[in-house]
């Protein structure tokens, strides 16, 4: 049905604004008037145009759930919270995602069957944590630890990313300089050198060869790397190829060691949060391995599940599979047998929190000198190739 924003007022001249669907102007005009609405303008909602449609992120979910559970603490109802929140939204995005969970509300579900409908904004973990707080009557305590979670983890995602950016964008862009060198410039320097007629050096003919090669097949130059990332994307999206690819990375010399503690922090910390909360054993370990991001780890984690309801332990198959420290799979041996799970796993997740971030200032402190003397050898190697020629005439001269 076509959408109407409205303008009126109350019977006690107080202004009111909504919006509102109805078959035509005047249905919307008459169902107004039966609220008791007085003065009443009724227009067409205008046409948006959005070139770039703004997205609920997990940032925002976070800063929600914050705010809710300050609302729920405060005495009021989940619907009215949602009202209030709907109204404070700045994002169109997510007034209709606050609307949208509104009405499941208002449709008699709680608010963790609700939240499961939208599969795209509120992972498992969200929704495990949310319906052992309604069950427990302590949702605003659990929404505040699952805040807390949301921002840590937020935080680790932003190390991992960074560590991962820097190097590539930093390839990606000396790639970039020296093919515009290669293609561009260096035929410019063949082509003067071409006029003289002398016998050039080694460097200067190595380096005008592949110049060559690069001006003669540029759309490889171009081509393949493009190809090569769009080939990994799609490699990735099979589960055998994903699997594969996560075991590289978690192989890499230096970025490996950061992706593995970043691991073995998200599975504490998420377990730690499921386990805080309430929620039984398997189905925490059936959710921390959803969420935990890398498949490598997903397998040992629903090994360690099968382990579980065997009757055996949850160290043992951490231990055999080799992507736990030692360390790890003491506290959490330990966290089993004294019956403080929660606490082990929080304070390893801690600890690694902080290797990751040590472990990201030295990659990154390792990582500058050797990009700039791979800069300094290649960027300067073909200007000095370049060069040479000039020079010997200058000496010959």
């Amino acid at each position: 049905m076509p959408e109407f924003v409205w303008k009126a007022t109350t019977r006690q001249g107080q202004e009111r604004t909504g919006q509102t669907e109805a078959l035509n102007k005047d249905v919307a005009t008459a169902v107004l008037r039966r609220q008791g609405l007085i003065n009443i303008k009724v227009k067409k909602k205008p046409i948006e145009i959005v070139i770039f449609p703004d997205k609920v992120d997990e940032k925002d979910t976070t800063v929600f759930f914050r705010q809710l559970a300050t609302m729920l603490n405060a005495g009021l109802p989940v619907v009215q919270c949602f009202e209030l929140a709907e109204r404070g939204a700045d994002k169109k995005a997510m007034r209709d995602l606050l609307k949208g969970i509104r009405e499941g509300l208002e449709s008699g579900k709680p608010l963790g069957e609700t939240l499961r409908g939208f599969p795209d904004n509120f992972d498992r973990l969200t929704c495990s944590l949310i319906e052992a707080g309604e069950q427990g009557g302590i949702l605003d305590k659990i929404l505040l630890r699952l805040c807390i979670y949301k921002e840590k983890a937020l935080a680790l995602k932003a190390k991992i990313k960074s560590a991962m950016i820097y190097p590539a964008s930093i390839i990606t862009i000396a790639f970039a300089v020296t093919a515009i060198l290669m293609i561009f410039v260096i035929p410019i320097f063949a082509e003067m050198f071409s006029s003289f007629g002398a016998d050039l050096p080694g460097p200067t003919k190595i380096v005008m060869a592949i110049s060559d090669g690069f001006v003669e097949y540029w759309y490889l130059v171009v081509g393949v790397p493009i190809a090569l990332v769009y080939a990994i994307r799609r490699i990735y999206k099979t589960p055998q190829g994903r699997y594969q690819l996560d075991k590289l990375l978690l192989n890499l010399p230096i970025l490996g060691n950061v992706l593995r503690k970043a691991a073995v922090a998200r599975f504490c910390r998420t377990f730690s949060t499921l386990v805080a909360a309430g929620v039984p054993i398997l189905e925490s370990l059936d959710t921390v391995a959803e969420t935990s991001g890398n498949v490598v780890l997903e397998k040992v984690i629903l090994l360690a599940k099968d382990s579980i309801s065997q009757g055996a332990t949850l160290t043992m198959p951490l231990e055999e599979s080799g992507m736990f420290p030692v360390m790890v799979t003491q506290m959490i041996s330990i966290g089993e047998q004294t019956g403080t799970m929660e606490t082990m796993l929080a304070k390893i997740a801690d600890f690694y929190e902080e290797e990751v971030d040590t472990a990201v200032d030295g990659m990154t402190a390792l990582m500058e000198p050797i990009i700039m003397a791979f800069l300094g050898v290649v960027i300067g190697g073909l200007v000095i190739a370049m060069y040479l020629p000039i020079f010997q005439m200058a000496a010959t001269i």
